[in-house]
């Protein structure tokens, strides 16, 4: 049966073309194999989350022809639930306490043999003593993962088949803020979410949960990773690169449906070369035929 796609961004800022780009894509993949879609606001961030870039975000996605099935999800109203989920996460045995600063992690990653990017496994085997230890020196500990190294394997909408390592990642700071990995995988299980697409920069992060939503007893969605937007330099696409926002744009004379139009442009044999809308997209959209690589874009008045 169609189950549910979704879009979640983060309200630290504006979304740009690279964001709208996989936003109209996670659209279109959903819609096109008759699925609900579903918008939802990470915001566990506090410090950089605004209210204002929530309604901003929520008006560009209209403004692009989005719309979804539900009223959106905020994070920040579920952290009850993230906690419980912690909690049946560390009864079972699947996370520990990690004492390491950001430096000494460094450090271990920059060693010989060394696992650039991800946690090296410092804490992970620690005994009570040394626990105990480390708590006694004021080092409020954050919880982890036990990944134990673990592979697992999805095939990919966009990028075919694909293994990775499941990282030992961070569910708690040390501060007692909820993370990103455990909190998306919560609600992808809620909300019964079956397709996820988003940038391949998350790549990595799949196998990671993937194994966090087997172990809180849900079934992993299908992921489809697309490749960012860039810059003319071709690195990911930033708000200092000039024009790269809705409101941005709209002062140079690029309208929404200008955008749209460029945005089609970027889809390739994917969507129907006469289509003139997102909606006209629809029929016969293919993710699988998505061109391969980045996206290049200069916004007006660069040179």
């Amino acid at each position: 049966m169609p189950g549910t796609g979704r879009f979640a961004p983060s309200p630290s800022g504006e979304l740009h073309v690279g964001n709208l780009r996989t936003a109209a894509l996670a659209w279109l993949t959903a819609r096109s194999t008759s699925r609900a879609f579903l918008l939802r606001i990470e915001d566990l961030d506090e410090q950089r989350s605004r209210p204002e870039h929530t309604e901003r975000q929520i008006a560009d996605l209209r403004a692009i022809g989005l719309d979804w099935d539900h009223e959106p999800v905020w994070q920040s109203t579920r952290l009850s639930e993230y906690r419980a989920a912690l909690e049946k996460l560390a009864a079972a045995g699947h996370t520990y306490e990690c004492y390491c600063t950001r430096k000494e992690i460094r450090e271990a990653q920059s060693a010989p043999h060394g696992n650039v990017g991800r946690y090296p496994g410092t804490c992970r085997d620690l005994t009570a003593a040394q626990r105990a230890e480390r708590r006694d020196r004021g080092r409020p500990p954050a919880i982890r993962l036990r990944g134990q190294d673990a592979e697992r394997s999805w095939e990919d909408l966009v990028m075919g088949r694909r293994t990775g390592v499941v990282d030992d990642v961070v569910l708690c700071r040390w501060d007692g803020a909820l993370a990103y990995n455990l909190a998306v995988v919560v609600d992808d299980v809620w909300q019964k979410v079956d397709q996820v697409v988003r940038g391949d920069d998350l790549a990595d992060q799949t196998a990671t949960q993937i194994m966090l939503t087997e172990l809180l007893s849900g079934g992993a969605p299908s992921y489809g990773h697309v490749p960012l937007v860039v810059n003319a330099a071709g690195q990911r696409l930033a708000k200092r690169d000039g024009a790269v926002t809705l409101a941005d744009l709209a002062a140079t004379g690029v309208t929404p449906a200008d955008v749209v139009m460029m945005l089609l442009g970027s889809f390739g044999d994917a969507v129907d070369p006469a289509a003139r809308t997102l909606r006209d997209a629809l029929p016969g959209f293919d993710l699988q035929k998505l061109p391969g690589g980045s996206f290049p874009f200069e916004p007006p008045g660069v040179r």
